[in-house]
C-alpha cells in the first residue's frame, strides 16, 4: 500500500481538484471524509476549500461528530458550515433521507461558490454499492456503480480502497469519528460491507478492484449503447412498433426503458423486460410498472406516466431486464 504522497497524486491525476478552484467538501467526520478534506486543501489551497456537516441528531454521539469536524476545519483552516436537521417524523427510510437532504444542502453550497461539491466515497464504497444493487435491481445500471463526476458532484476518491483512506489519516495524523451505525445489520447496505466485500476479498485479493475496473469498462460501453439509442430514436419521443421489432432485442430493451424513463421521469428498470408484451399489443395501453405506461396508437409506440390511482398489475415486471 503506497503513502500518503501516492495517494495524493492519485486523486491529483484524476483533474477532480485544481489549484485555486472552489470545492465543498461533505464532512461527516469519518475517516474517508478527512481523508477528503485534507487532500483538497493540498490541492487546491485552504482559501478554495469549505466544508458542510449535517447533524442529524440521531445519536448520542451526533454533538460530538460535530465538534470533530470544527476542530478539524480549525486545524486546516477551512471554513465549516454545520447545519442541524433532525429527522422528521415522516422521514421514511431515514439513510435516504439523509443522504438527499445533505447532498441538496451540499449542492446549494457549492452553487453559491460557484464550484463542485465533493463526496468521500471509495473504491469501496463502489464495489458495496455495485453488489448491493445487482442483488436488489436487475439491469446493466446495476454494474455501472457511481460515476466520478456528476454535474457538479465529484468523488475524488472513487479509485482509491477505504484501506488507503485509513492509512492516510493515520500517516498525517489526522483523527476520525466511527459511525457506529454503519455496522447495523438491520441495513442492507450494511450487511453488504460486512459481508460480501470480505467473502469477495477471501475469494481474490483484487476482487475488489476487479469489480471497480469492470465498472469503469461497462461505464464507457454503455456511453456507445446511449448513442446507439440516440441514433434510433433521432430525437424523438416514440417510435414504430414495427421498427422497434425489428432491431436487436437488446437495442429495442434499451429503447423502450429510455422512453419510459423520459416518461416517468425516473428510473424504471423494470419496463424492459415487458418488451415482448409492448410488441403485440396492437392499439391499446398497458402499465410498464415504475410509474410507466406503454400507449400504442396507429402501430406507434409513445411512453407517458401510469395515471394518479393505477399501478401495474404485482407480477409485472417479472421478465429480466437486461
Amino acid at each position: 500500500m503506497g503513502g500518503p504522497e501516492e495517494l495524493l497524486e492519485r486523486v491529483r491525476a484524476t483533474g477532480l481538484l485544481h489549484s485555486r478552484a472552489p470545492v465543498v467538501v461533505l464532512l461527516s467526520g469519518g475517516r474517508d471524509s478527512v481523508c477528503l478534506l485534507d487532500v483538497a486543501v493540498r490541492l487546491a489551497g485552504s482559501d478554495a476549500v469549505s466544508a458542510l456537516h449535517v447533524n442529524y441528531a440521531l445519536r448520542q454521539e451526533s454533538d460530538g461528530d460535530e465538534q470533530h469536524c470544527r476542530t478539524l476545519c480549525a486545524q486546516l483552516g477551512v471554513e465549516l458550515t454545520a447545519q442541524r436537521a433532525p429527522p422528521p417524523d415522516d422521514a421514511g427510510n431515514l439513510q435516504a433521507w439523509a443522504r438527499e437532504l445533505r447532498h441538496a444542502a451540499g449542492a446549494r453550497a457549492a452553487a453559491d461558490r460557484g464550484g463542485l461539491l465533493a463526496v468521500g466515497h471509495t473504491a469501496t464504497d463502489q464495489a458495496e454499492t455495485i453488489l448491493y444493487r445487482l442483488a436488489a435491481s436487475p439491469g446493466r445500471r446495476a454494474l455501472l456503480g457511481m460515476a466520478e463526476r456528476e454535474g457538479m458532484l465529484v468523488r475524488p476518491l472513487l479509485r482509491i480502497a477505504r484501506d488507503a483512506t485509513t492509512a492516510y489519516c493515520a500517516a498525517r495524523g489526522l483523527t476520525w469519528r466511527d459511525d457506529l451505525s454503519n455496522r447495523d445489520p438491520a441495513y442492507a447496505r450494511n450487511r453488504a460491507r460486512a459481508q460480501l466485500v470480505p467473502a469477495l476479498r477471501e475469494l481474490h485479493p483484487a476482487a475488489e478492484a476487479n469489480v471497480v475496473r469492470t465498472a469503469e469498462l461497462l461505464r464507457e460501453e454503455a456511453a456507445v449503447l446511449d448513442a446507439l439509442v440516440e441514433k434510433a430514436l433521432a430525437g424523438r419521443n416514440r417510435i414504430a412498433v414495427a421498427s422497434l421489432a425489428a432491431l436487436p432485442p437488446a437495442l429495442a430493451r434499451l429503447i423502450l426503458r429510455r422512453l419510459a424513463e423520459d416518461a416517468a421521469g425516473r428510473l424504471c428498470a423494470r419496463s424492459s423486460g415487458r418488451l415482448e408484451d409492448v410488441l403485440v399489443l396492437g392499439d391499446g395501453a398497458l402499465d410498464l410498472g415504475d410509474g410507466a405506461r406503454a400507449v400504442v396508437a396507429d402501430g406507434v409506440l409513445r411512453l407517458e406516466r401510469t395515471p394518479a390511482g393505477r399501478s401495474a398489475p404485482r407480477d409485472a415486471g417479472a421478465g429480466p431486464a437486461r
